[in-house]
């Protein structure tokens, strides 16, 4: 791209209210691209010298300013594919490779410069693009919106590193085939509805009669492999009695069947290119040692590939807040499943519900050597909402008005234990003590799980979206430095 063609688009930019984001002007053709902002909503802008060097592939108007031509080119799904064919650095892609991971759920789809601003400081790469159905149906967003707005600020940042899309918590095919579709480059499939979970608590009789429904070929397999076994991994003795692998063989079994069943489909519609992620956190109870093991290996036995692993923990991972328990006996209890994991293949450790767990951090960084993945989601929307109180005090005490309001429906899809009251009435507290707010885990976790009232609220949503994007600049500062605390905090060095 001509440098006098660049300083003459971004000075007749300026002068007629086009803002370009610096990091994403590159070379197109015999032109440039650039994401910018405009007083209205953000844009692509393919400028030239000439109308014949415009790429005629991307939608938009052309016009001229001061003897340079551009066309505007608004955020379409189609100008985001051409995106991604031109510079695939702004498409998904599989993380199998890189040693650490972090998913950065954005249900706003305004994050993503944060996150990167984070990430650049340290050995680590993330999940820009992370969603479950759960999120997509309280916002109102599809897999399309969410992989393209990522696309998009990706661009805007010049992030070139690399970055995964996971389809979240998805339980069907249709689920995952429509992630797929989309471009997610990695699917967390969530066994809570396949799995018997309930076999945990049956007696001794119980198990036997739903044992004895399996083939007689496998269930000798099954004996002869766990049955009244001790698996020696690394400083870890994980004993298996008769009962236990009749139980976990009930309780599995069938989960494990249709795991290979995503992993064929996933297989054939990506190649090698793809994430999977089995999840087994949904539960009531933690994932006993001994229940990882014979889930691990019997993935192994089906020839599954999986990228990661997530077991439900003991303690409490609640959204928003801290860890909850015991930490030496987390730690105890997470040094025998990362033991199973580095044995089996070194698949990543995954911790659902990872952020702002920073008394877990350094422990979760030790026994994993780094060799894991965070998952975060509602913290990046409660540093959106934290911008709002630096910014906008009388936007935030509309919004905490609101999420009291909806809090009660919020509480049948997630599980959050607030004291609604320990948390300070605004009305007491001045403009620039309501960010305050934001340090208090009973108001992190109401606005955390309201999140769906406020942003589909028909006037109030578009208020609040208005009202963060007038100071972007404001949110990413406190996403970087949010997210540079979760990163430190696990022991990543920062890159020299």
């Amino acid at each position: 791209m001509p440098t006098d063609l660049f300083q003459a688009f971004s000075s007749a930019a300026h002068g007629a209210t086009l803002t370009p984001y610096p990091a994403s002007m590159q070379p197109c053709g015999n032109g440039g691209l650039a994401l910018v902002r405009t007083n209205a909503a953000k844009c692509l802008v393919n400028f030239a010298a000439s109308e014949a060097a415009l790429n005629r592939h991307l939608e938009g108007d052309i016009a001229e300013l001061s003897g340079v031509l551009y066309r505007v080119a608004p955020l379409t799904h189609a100008n985001a594919e051409l995106l991604r064919t031109q510079f695939p650095w702004t498409a998904p892609l599989s993380l199998r490779d890189r040693q650490t991971t972090i998913g950065c759920g954005d249900r706003l789809g305004r994050a993503t410069p944060g996150h990167i601003r984070a990430v650049r400081q340290f050995p680590v790469s993330p999940v820009l693009a992370q969603q479950s159905i759960r999120e997509l149906n309280l916002t109102g967003r599809t897999y399309e919106n969410v992989v393209d707005d990522v696309t998009f600020l990706v661009f805007q940042e010049g992030y070139t590193d690399g970055f995964g899309a996971d389809g979240d918590h998805l339980k069907t095919l249709a689920d995952i085939n429509m992630a797929i579709d989309a471009g997610m480059a990695m699917i967390t499939l969530d066994l809570s509805e396949v799995m018997l979970a309930e076999a945990e608590n049956w007696s001794a009789g119980q198990i036997e009669t739903a044992f004895g429904g399996i083939p007689a070929e496998t269930r000798q397999r099954l004996v002869d492999t766990y049955a009244d076994k001790t698996f020696q991994l690394g400083d870890s003795g994980i004993a298996i009695s008769a009962l236990e692998c009749k139980r976990c063989a009930v309780m599995y079994s069938a989960a494990l069947d249709f795991a290979r069943e995503v992993y064929d489909l996933l297989k054939k519609r990506r190649g090698d290119a793809f994430d999977l992620e089995i999840s087994i956190d949904e539960t009531t109870a933690p994932t006993l040692p001994s229940h990882h093991l014979f889930i691990i290996k019997e993935i192994l036995v089906r020839g599954i590939e999986v990228s990661s692993l997530a077991p439900r923990f003991i303690g409490e991972f609640q959204k928003a807040i801290d860890y909850i328990g015991d930490l030496a006996e987390f730690e105890r209890q997470f040094a025998v499943h990362c033991d199973i994991a580095k044995a089996h293949g070194d698949y990543k450790i995954s911790v659902h519900s990872g952020s702002d767990k920073f008394s877990a951090y350094p422990i979760i960084g030790k026994h994993t050597s780094h060799r894991v993945h965070v998952k975060t989601a509602g913290t990046s929307w409660l540093e959106a909402i934290r911008a709002v109180a630096e910014a906008d005090p009388a936007l935030y005490r509309d919004t905490h008005q609101l999420a009291l309001d909806t809090f009660p429906e919020a509480l049948k899809l997630y599980h959050v234990t607030p004291d609604l009251d320990s948390i300070p009435e605004p009305s007491t507290l001045s403009d620039n003590a309501l960010t305050t707010l934001l340090d208090n885990d009973a108001a992190r976790q109401l606005l955390h799980v309201t999140y769906g009232g406020i942003l589909k609220h028909p006037e109030f949503g578009p208020r609040f979206l208005a009202g963060l994007d007038a100071h972007e600049e404001t949110y990413y500062k406190h996403l970087e430095r949010h997210f540079v605390k979760h990163l430190s905090t696990l022991g990543l060095n920062p890159i020299a």
